[in-house]
């Protein structure tokens, strides 16, 4: 459908007014002091099912609670629109927060909301929450042509993003949308890695250190020494790999028996993250042998690995509609659209898996997973108005 230049003039002149930023702030106050860690989002849900009811949605609650352990499940809404010219869109934010995130005290300063220091603040990801809100809110207030909208707020995302592999992606009635769920306010994430989760159980043999030290095969040297070998840290552009904890051994005059090691390899090259989990497996066990080899036990240590897959691969063609969408709606609102590659997972890797395509969005959240979390204002208002935009977009293009 063709559109005047100045029909995008005026109708970007208006998006950039219609935000409520009082109620933005008043809305993301109240949602970061509701507590919702993983597996306890039951306060949050129950919120959002009012707010979302309140604006017309038809809301349904999953029975995610079941398969994550949590006590809620993830929240579907379905707002219909008000013409038939559009596609239907996903919009996904997750509703669970990381540690330390109870009794979060939010504090105004210079236009930038903080936590008391005592706490995370909550804006990863509350912000994406509050800024589908507005922006739905936004569009029923100023009667604004939308289509069909699925609003999906997910649980236990935090933890493996487990509220959207519970979810039952066939209920969804579209085929692209957006996760609102990283950092600039006017950044798409296109590309995301798959992630294995790796874990090392070692199996010495345990003997006396200070009368019978030769005897013995330790579990934490095995380790030590496997670990000294591994490629780790960045390893090129589209790969990472990390070993984040060890724990064994029962007292300093024991030589160690068991040691457990966990750790992960990341990688946007399916090819490159099994390359990847392989040599660190490969360090593991070639140490296992050379430690048996050297030791006057008649026993021998031995070795289990579990390799979990954590998450898909998250690759979209730049041609695809959320991000040709996403860029026009920049330029219509006199930006320009940073398209980038991401370093986690999100609901987005699970959405695009089964075959939605899935962009994501930031919010200007910034040091997450931190007490010194924090997000400006003017960044929070500035994602929400580029939503609405890509909202009034899909409506035009």
């Amino acid at each position: 459908m063709y559109h005047s230049l100045s029909y995008y003039k005026q109708s970007n002149t208006r998006t950039l007014h219609m935000i409520n930023r009082e109620r933005l702030i008043d809305e993301f106050i109240r949602l970061v002091t509701i507590d919702s860690p993983s597996k306890d989002e039951r306060k949050i849900v129950d919120y959002l099912k009012s707010v979302l009811t309140e604006l017309g949605a038809q809301v349904r609650e999953d029975g995610a609670a079941e398969k994550t352990g949590g006590n809620a499940g993830n929240l579907l809404a379905k707002i219909k629109g008000n013409t038939d010219k559009a596609p239907p869109l996903l919009l996904n934010a997750h509703i669970d927060t990381v540690s330390p995130g109870r009794g979060v005290k939010p504090l105004i300063r210079d236009g930038v909301i903080y936590s008391s220091g005592d706490t995370i603040l909550g804006s990863d990801d509350k912000s994406g929450v509050v800024i589908i809100i507005e922006a739905v809110r936004t569009l029923l207030e100023k009667k604004l042509p939308f289509g069909d909208l699925h609003i999906l707020f997910t649980v236990c995302e935090e933890i493996g993003l487990l509220g959207a592999k519970a979810f039952n992606t066939s209920e969804l009635e579209t085929s692209f949308g957006y996760a609102l769920d990283s950092t600039d306010s006017c950044s798409v994430i296109y590309a995301a890695p798959a992630a294995n989760h790796i874990k090392f159980i070692i199996r010495g043999i345990e003997s006396h250190a200070g009368l019978a030290p030769e005897n013995g095969i330790s579990a934490i040297e095995i380790a030590s020494r496997a670990i000294s070998k591994m490629k780790l840290g960045r390893i090129d552009e589209e790969t990472t790999a990390n070993i984040g904890t060890i724990r064994g051994g029962s007292a300093t005059n024991i030589v160690p028996g068991v040691t457990i090691i966990e750790g992960e390899a990341r990688s946007r090259n399916a090819d490159k993250l099994k390359t990847q989990t392989d040599h660190m497996v490969d360090c593991i066990r070639k140490t296992l042998v050379q430690m048996n080899s050297l030791s006057a036990s008649p026993l021998k240590a031995d070795l289990e690995v579990e390799i979990s897959n954590d998450y898909p691969l998250m690759k979209l063609d730049r041609k695809c509609r959320p991000i040709a969408l996403a860029e026009k709606s920049a330029a219509n609102l006199g930006e320009k659209v940073n398209l980038r590659v991401g370093g986690g997972g999100s609901d987005a890797n699970i959405f695009n898996s089964r075959g939605i395509d899935v962009a994501i969005i930031g919010t200007g959240m910034d040091k997450v997973h931190s007490n010194e979390e924090r997000i400006r204002i003017e960044d929070m208002e500035k994602a929400a108005r580029y939503l609405l935009e890509i909202v009034k977009e899909n409506c035009r293009s």
